[in-house]
């Protein structure tokens, strides 16, 4: 019973090979547009292919939109958490007295800012006192009470980099009555603040201290935050112990931990941090909103780029319904960014190309701009924008000559041309390269602020510090890891990356993993070898133009000897779904009405459909066992 789980890869592969065949065949007898037989542009050109929005484009563009939206936001995370806190960093000491002696089971704490451990104590009458001791059992730790006397004072309540904005237990093994708890704190680098501490007695409820001075009151004041029990909704989960965490140190002034990636993603993040508070919801909020605008972008390139609202409406609806997609953006890390940016610099890449020879400067210079101002602040998220700078910069040059190859003819043209072409060369330099480093230089000051100097030799100074540390860490990123996966397990979907695992109740699970939704994967790889085709056998301007985004994205990976993971395929995912989008507009070529409706709405509906069966391990809903197990594991590499 349980191999029965495999068919569905089986159909799906089935499916789309079948599909993509049939048009394959098809389209050998008549290429769009053109009788059978007939001849193909001796060159690549890419003008005059532009085709402007409609207002019908609105309300398929609004739905897509606000039903991707739903789904994206619901259940993102907690709203509340522990916002004041108390530091410890100068090996602070603070006493809690309770009303009476009460037997200690337990402590929840909710660590903020800052690296270090506490020292916990009890007593039951102000004179003798216990520490709080560990030792390994069984591959874990236990936690109990002990006289520490002859021995040094045990720090055994942690807070270590991996351990913030996270809800934290300290289960004691030999529980005590206590009148009176002392915790001591010892930073790492002076700052060790604790933004929540709760007290259980030996029935599990909550202990209030009698009487409390500041820094007690910090500690107790926030209590209506306390979940009931801990999950990835009200703490952080994977990298988000690194980047809400900067985003909240640049906010306070506070020299970053993270920085290993460029600011202005943690900058932009901590947007959501403002508004929302250091909260989940709000360190995850400008992440899947980013994600949510995607959509609308997407959309407005799909019809510039085909010319129709239906494959600009499924185009859509598949990154609306790719797993990755959603999972990475609800997820409190800086890719969603990068990812963004990409995708309008080279939408307004492709606008600049489309404009015919002899336009005017003036209309050549806005998407320019904007393009190169896309460019800018995606390197300054991540430097995965910056792979991709060859193909970007390949594009750009094979439409200035194609337009200078072009020009019309006329008594000035070649005065014209040479006039035009230095200003376009002069404007292009401002935005693709003064404008971005400025931009990158700017994202700087948090840290030049944290140091207490922002003159700009300073500044620069920790600019150039940076990258040098940068280069470094990522060259160095060599250890093992069990959801690693290479370059050439993302084609196929070999290996997710498991983000989140627990089992809250015996037969049920929660879990979410990112990866490419399968249609996506592989109808958009199948998409990508339809391109390279198309760009040897059709000289297609549109088709070389994707495959040369595609491949910019991927194959820095080749080089790149560090660990990588799935959710670095994440740019590569915008570029499966334009070529399927491309393959979309040459099936209403080739095929008849009712053939291509089928092919096209078919793969949309699977890619939708697939979306709502993998959801709840996209979105951490808890489900049985069982249902994991027979539908949603499809390869044994996948952890589900």
């Amino acid at each position: 019973m349980q191999y029965i789980v495999y068919l569905f890869p089986v159909l799906v592969i089935a499916a789309l090979l079948y599909c993509f065949l049939w048009f394959w065949q098809a389209s050998r007898r008549a290429a769009p547009g053109r009788p059978a037989g007939a001849g193909f542009p001796k060159r690549f050109s890419f003008a005059g292919k532009r085709y402007p929005m409609q207002r019908k484009d609105a309300a398929p563009l609004l739905a897509i939109t606000a039903v991707y939206a739903l789904t994206a936001f619901a259940n993102l995370g907690s709203m509340q958490a522990p916002q004041s806190a108390w530091n410890f960093g100068d090996g602070e000491s603070r006493t809690i007295t309770l009303e009476e002696p009460v037997l200690l089971s337990k402590l929840w704490y909710f660590p903020n800012l800052g690296t270090g451990s506490y020292r916990v104590e009890i007593s039951s009458d102000g004179e003798r006192w216990l520490s709080l001791w560990t030792r390994e059992e069984n591959g874990g730790t236990v936690y109990y009470w002990a006289d520490g006397a002859g021995y040094a004072p045990g720090y055994a309540m942690s807070q270590s980099y991996n351990e913030l904005f996270k809800w934290l237990e300290v289960a004691l093994e030999n529980p005590q009555y206590a009148r009176q708890v002392r915790i001591t704190g010892r930073a790492d680098r002076n700052l060790l603040e604790l933004a929540e501490l709760v007290l259980f007695d030996g029935d599990g409820g909550r202990i209030v201290p009698a009487a409390a001075d500041g820094a007690v009151e910090a500690l107790f004041d926030e209590q209506e935050t306390v979940p009931e029990q801990f999950s990835w909704t009200n703490s952080a989960y994977f990298d988000e112990i690194y980047h809400p965490r900067t985003a909240l140190e640049h906010i306070e002034g506070v020299p970053p931990y993270e920085i290993s990636h460029p600011p202005l993603g943690k900058l932009i993040l901590g947007l959501g941090v403002r508004l929302f508070g250091m909260t989940p919801f709000g360190w995850r909020f400008m992440g899947t909103l980013f994600g949510v605008l995607m959509l609308p972008a997407l959309y407005v390139f799909l019809k510039n780029l085909f010319g129709r609202s239906v494959v600009a409406a499924c185009g859509t609806a598949l990154l609306a319904a790719d797993f990755m997609h959603l999972t990475q953006t609800r997820l409190a890390t800086i890719d969603t960014y990068g990812v963004f940016f990409i995708l309008l610099m080279y939408l307004f890449l492709y606008r600049y190309l489309t404009l015919p020879a002899g336009t005017p400067f003036a209309r050549c210079a806005p998407p320019l701009f904007l393009s190169g101002l896309c460019w800018g602040l995606g390197a300054a998220s991540k430097w995965t924008v910056i792979y991709g700078c060859v193909g970007l910069a390949a594009l750009y040059f094979a439409g200035l000559y194609q337009k200078l190859q072009d020009w019309p003819a006329g008594e000035d043209a070649l005065l014209e041309r040479r006039r035009w072409c230095l200003k376009v060369l002069a404007f292009s330099v401002l935005c693709f390269a003064v404008i971005p480093a400025v931009i990158y230089f700017l994202s700087y000051y948090p840290y030049a602020q944290a140091r207490g100097d922002t003159s700009l030799g300073a500044w620069w100074k920790v600019l150039w510090e940076n990258q040098k540390y940068m280069f470094t860490y990522h060259n160095g990123v060599t250890d093992s890891h069990p959801y690693s996966s290479r370059w050439y397990q993302w084609l196929v979907d070999a290996r997710p990356i498991l983000y989140y695992l627990d089992s809250p109740a015996p037969g049920y699970t929660i879990r979410f993993a990112a990866f490419v939704n399968p249609v996506v994967c592989w109808g958009g790889l199948l998409a990508v070898l339809t391109l390279a085709a198309r760009v040897f056998t059709r000289r297609c301007g549109s088709a070389l133009f994707l495959l040369v985004g595609y491949l910019s994205q991927l194959l820095p990976w080749l080089l790149i000897g560090r660990i990588t993971f799935a959710y670095h395929y994440f740019p590569s995912v915008i570029f499966l779904v334009l070529a399927l989008g491309y393959v979309f507009s040459e099936m209403i070529d080739s095929l008849p009405p009712r053939a291509w409706k089928s092919v096209v709405y078919g793969i949309t509906g699977a890619a939708v459909a697939l979306y709502a069966m993998f959801y709840p391990v996209l979105v951490g809903i808890q489900v049985p066992t069982w249902y994991t197990a027979y539908f949603l594991r499809w390869f044994p590499s996948w952890p589900l």
